[in-house]
């Protein structure tokens, strides 16, 4: 006698995708993607798929059917690509060398920096910090700033050293 009744999932065919028409769906891809890209609504921690439906003045099912038939995600998987496409911009980008990834973050968009990490490990299969290290370790000049920065603290740790005798 099995111990576990288990059977394969079958796969069925969403009944919402054929809730809208190919035209409507074309006009509503253009203006998900004008508010959620153009308009950097992806930044919004608080930017549900409620409130696009509230500005396009359509309700989620429609939102959901777009977004899955044209983009082939969720929502918050597509809203997650942009965020951690402009974080992949800031950790590689000279003039935020030196923000904690909290702050990255929080500036892309995500709620904590749990989110961000799951996210993006999932979308780049590494973690933010390790990306940032991988490009750091590819770009010569952000090594030669890096080993100044590094000679510069040597130097003042030794100033204060013979301050203190």
């Amino acid at each position: 006698m099995a111990k576990y009744n288990i059977t394969e999932k079958k796969e069925k065919e969403a009944a919402y995708r054929g809730l809208v028409s190919p035209k409507l769906m074309d006009e509503m891809q253009e203006k998900i993607m004008n508010i959620i890209v153009m308009q950097k609504k992806y930044r919004d921690k608080d930017y549900s798929a409620k409130h696009l439906a509230e500005d396009l003045g359509t309700n989620t099912r429609y939102i959901s059917a777009v977004v899955n038939v044209r983009f082939h995600m969720n929502y918050t998987s597509f809203v997650n690509k942009y965020r951690i496409d402009e974080a992949m911009t800031i950790l590689v980008d000279k003039r935020y060398q030196d923000l904690r990834m909290e702050q990255v973050s929080d500036m892309v968009g995500f709620a904590n920096r749990q989110s961000f990490y799951a996210s993006f490990f999932k979308i780049m299969g590494m973690t933010p910090r390790d990306y940032k290290i991988s490009h750091l370790a590819q770009h010569p000049s952000m090594k030669k700033e890096k080993e100044e920065k590094k000679k510069k603290g040597k130097k003042e740790k030794t100033e204060r050293k013979r301050k203190k005798k």
